[in-house]
């Protein structure tokens, strides 16, 4: 079969994969897998047929190639390459990053305080030297020699005095950690290897505490190293053999206790060691519940240690409740009791008062906590779109709060909010270079009708010089995800106002299976009701038909991971209603892999999707849409770009070479490319990210028939 890119350049053959059927039989169903062959990932026939993908996916976009490199100089001239982030106070120093023009990665840097009442970030400028400033850790440094970069830890003492850092170079998410003396600048002998990421240094600087994987890649130890002593000495603080369960550990923001934490995707237990005694035995704080999650925050309350715990026990959205430190299961003392429709995600402790994270409405909100009075102080903005969040408050005791914002129009803002006035600082927005305005664009939400009768929400960005969107149908970029109750915030990308500025409108379908409207939403996306994920997504995409916001031949989809499970699901509902699919790293083999409780987090999986293992209801159900089992004969489909990582370890690069392997078989347009050292996030190195970016617009571009615009 001979296929040519959509301009009749000249034909080029694709890759025709041999069948090697593999049975596999579960509950009395048969299936034969031609190409689960692929999962041989050291065989030089799979490789081979990877790198034959890639040269094909490379000439059949050969035609995009001026088209890329356009994109990637819009993206590169809007960014201001050499800058430097707000600085934010962690003891006698103010820590911050750089970039520099030319250089992948960032650098890490201090300069000290100039007084201990000093609580205003320097105002940092590229043109002048920062007094006093240290380079803690140039990643372009540490990144010589290698195709991949990911840093997975960075601390810094509580007394400035040693950093640790966690390295992996090969896209898998196991990282070395290593030890530096910041007086002396030379490395100490320490080396742990094999870490996952969040490794950290107790509050006195003697120990790290960091957690290791088992086979199927889930944290299941937390262990305790001694500075100066052997590896092989290091302690098990913890180990969970239950398959279901990740753990993780991590210090308070008083330094008083250490947080151990486990967790399903329903389930969740934590324990409590003092930090100044880390080889005593852990208690518990509440004993796991099969259903019930909940998480735990210190505070000092009258001179008395509290524990703070938003949990779910009888409260689907979630409530507050305060209990002694000493007596965790003792009285609870309700402080927000649970509100229909306020997903509360958590609270971060001050010394004086708490922030609460929450959803309401769609959107993300920030309280502040009174601990005298249980009041929460909502923090208000103007945009009816905006994604908000805390960050970079490790200090147990400031007088400011720094916040993270932004909305699709609005880039990226860091404020300072001044507790005692309630006053946002500004201390800076991302520049946009180039002359952005964000006047020139618009954003709104709308809303679709599901099959069920459920409304689902639409955001959608775009250019006002266009028209306003629905006013004329135009090229339109529909996103989803909807799984793990994650929310798609309205945040600002610099790469998509290449988009933007060629007349497409953005779109995100909040469907069932996220967060974005409460846990309600998730639960109704999930397990045997996971289709309303699908249905809903394609729901979304027909009320932008219907209501002349675009047309089929105008719209293209796209989702990564779990949200590429969504596009193989609704490439197969509904193919007639899109002209291109974008897959990144895509779950699109999701029964053979849940199947599988040796692979990489299945038996953690099975709280998300079932158990197909054990439940033949649940393998029916997974069948029916699990999207390589289910490529279709009878229909044609739109244009399809699928996009993975060799070294991928979360959905593994098997999954999407099989569904394009099926997909060619009945004569689909199926592209895959497959970056050969990277992870599942993709390539490292912000310039190779932006070059990863540019492929896949200028192919959605393309695919919408704007690529000359």
């Amino acid at each position: 079969m001979t296929l040519t890119d959509a301009q009749g350049a000249a034909s080029v053959v694709p890759p025709i994969a041999s069948r090697n059927p593999v049975p596999r039989s579960h509950h009395g169903d048969s299936f034969d897998d031609p190409y689960e062959w692929f999962r041989a990932k050291e065989d030089a026939a799979v490789i081979g047929h990877l790198e034959a993908e890639n040269a094909y996916t490379e000439a059949r976009t050969a035609h995009l190639a001026g088209l890329r490199e356009r994109i990637f100089d819009e993206i590169k001239g809007r960014t201001l390459e050499t800058d430097l982030s707000v600085p934010s106070r962690q003891g006698d120093w103010w820590y911050y990053g750089r970039t520099i023009e030319g250089k992948q990665y960032g650098i890490q840097c201090r300069a000290p305080l100039a007084s201990p009442d000093d609580w205003t970030p320097p105002v940092l400028s590229t043109d002048a030297p920062v007094p006093g400033e240290q380079v803690l850790l140039d990643a372009n440094v540490e990144a010589e020699g290698g195709e991949f970069f990911s840093l997975g830890s960075f601390e810094v003492s509580n007394d400035g005095r040693l950093m640790l850092y966690g390295v992996d170079v090969a896209g898998d998410e196991r990282y070395t950690v290593r030890v530096r003396d910041l007086e002396t600048g030379e490395q100490l002998p320490d080396v742990i290897e094999g870490t996952f990421a969040g490794a950290g240094f107790s509050p006195d600087g003697r120990f790290v505490v960091y957690s290791t994987v088992d086979d199927a890649w889930r944290p299941d130890t937390v262990w305790l190293h001694e500075l100066g002593t052997p590896v092989e000495d290091d302690a098990k603080l913890f180990h969970e053999p239950d398959e279901r369960y990740w753990v993780g550990a991590g210090f308070t923001r008083s330094d008083r206790y250490l947080v151990i934490g486990l967790g399903s995707s329903i389930t969740s237990e934590e324990w409590l060691l003092d930090a100044d005694d880390l080889r005593a035995e852990p208690r518990i704080v509440w004993p796991r519940v099969e259903g019930v999650e909940y998480e735990v925050n210190h505070a000092v309350v009258d001179g008395e240690d509290v524990l703070y715990i938003v949990h779910n026990d009888g409260a689907l959205d979630f409530e507050m409740v305060r209990v002694a430190a000493s007596d965790p299961a003792g009285p609870r003392e309700v402080v927000l009791p649970h509100e229909p429709g306020r997903r509360l995600l958590g609270l971060s402790t001050f010394r004086d008062w708490g922030v609460v994270a929450y959803r309401r409405g769609g959107l993300a909100r920030l309280g502040l906590l009174s601990y005298e009075t249980g009041t929460v102080d909502e923090l208000q903005f103007d945009e009816p779109l905006y994604a908000v969040g805390g960050g970079g408050n490790p200090e147990w005791a400031p007088p400011l709060l720094r916040i993270g914002y932004g909305s699709f129009t609005t880039p990226g803002t860091v404020y300072d909010l001044d507790i005692a006035t309630r006053e946002l600082l500004l201390r800076k927005r991302q520049p946009v270079l180039g002359g952005y305005d964000p006047e020139d664009y618009a954003q709104a939400r709308v809303w679709a009708t599901a099959q069920d009768g459920t409304q689902i929400p639409i955001s959608l960005v775009w250019k006002r010089s266009f028209g306003d969107a629905g006013s004329a149908p135009r090229p339109v970029h529909l996103y989803g995800y909807g799984s793990y109750e994650h929310s798609i915030e309205p945040g600002f990308s610099v790469a998509r106002l290449s988009a933007l500025d060629r007349g497409v409108v953005f779109a995100v379908a909040h469907v069932r299976g996220g967060g974005e409207m409460g846990r309600q939403w998730y639960e109704d996306g999930k397990l045997l009701s996971k289709r309303n994920t699908f249905t809903d997504f394609v729901d979304c995409a027909l009320h932008l038909v219907d209501n002349g916001y675009t047309t089929p031949s105008q719209l293209v989809a796209e989702g990564g991971s779990a949200g590429g499970l969504l596009m193989g699901a609704v490439a197969n509902l509904a193919p007639e209603l899109f002209a291109g699919i974008l897959a990144d790293v895509p779950f699109v083999d999701a029964l053979t892999t849940i199947l599988d409780p040796s692979l990489p987090l299945t038996v953690i999986e099975w709280d998300e999707w079932g158990d197909p293992l054990h439940n033949a209801d649940v393998y029916a159900y997974m069948k029916s849409y699990s999207p390589y089992e289910n490529v279709r004969t009878d229909v044609a489909y739109p244009r399809i770009l699928a996009v993975t990582s060799l070294n991928d370890t979360r959905v593994l690069y098997v999954e999407p070479a099989k569904w394009v392997a099926r997909l060619r078989e009945v004569g689909a347009d199926a592209l895959l490319k497959c970056e050969m050292v990277a992870g599942h996030g993709g390539v490292s190195g912000r310039y190779n990210a932006w070059r990863e970016r540019a492929f896949e617009l200028a192919w959605l571009l393309d695919v919408l028939g704007v690529a000359d615009a």
